[in-house]
């Protein structure tokens, strides 16, 4: 890889809410270049806000051009029908990334907390303190669905261990 810097988009998947983040590692150094968290219209139909998704992220890995995808693995919570929704949002994300030729890594939410803030029971409140030490955020946040992505994005540049 030489000099060239290494750049991600990190997700945390969601039906409703989508965390994004674009992460680039060059020189050693860890920079956040974008992040949001993408709602889609709840008055939309299931297939219309699968597409909301896929068509974004489509947008955002053409503007940024990362060269792989960081995703947080689906978390079951007792909500199954919730569960279906985000496991099929997460399938257009993963699809839509290999589709666009990325490398695509998961990571299990307890490796995402150990990487972050060296706990593997840390809350989101220590995971955005964590956040905000480990790289400069310049906006202000206002989601926890965009803290996870950056720290999703990251656990991968700790854990792939890119030495640039």
């Amino acid at each position: 890889m030489g000099n060239k810097p290494y750049r991600i988009i990190a997700i945390d998947p969601g039906y409703g809410r989508v965390g994004i983040a674009i992460l680039e590692k060059s020189s050693g150094k860890e920079v956040l270049l974008f992040s949001e968290c993408h709602e889609t219209d709840r008055k939309s139909d299931q297939p219309t806000r699968l597409a909301d998704i896929q068509k974004h992220l489509r947008e955002i890995i053409s503007e940024y051009k990362p060269e792989a995808l960081a995703i947080e693995s689906l978390f079951f919570s007792k909500n199954q029908k919730t569960a279906m929704l985000v496991a099929e949002a997460r399938g257009v994300i993963t699809s839509e990334a290999a589709g666009c030729g990325l490398a695509v890594f998961e990571y299990k939410p307890v490796e995402v907390k150990v990487a972050v803030t060296g706990y593997g029971r840390s809350d989101k409140t220590h995971i955005k303190e964590m956040v905000k030490k480990l790289l400069r955020v310049e906006k202000e946040i206002k989601l926890d669905d965009e803290y996870d992505a950056i720290a999703v994005g990251l656990t991968h540049l700790a854990v792939y261990r890119i030495k640039l």
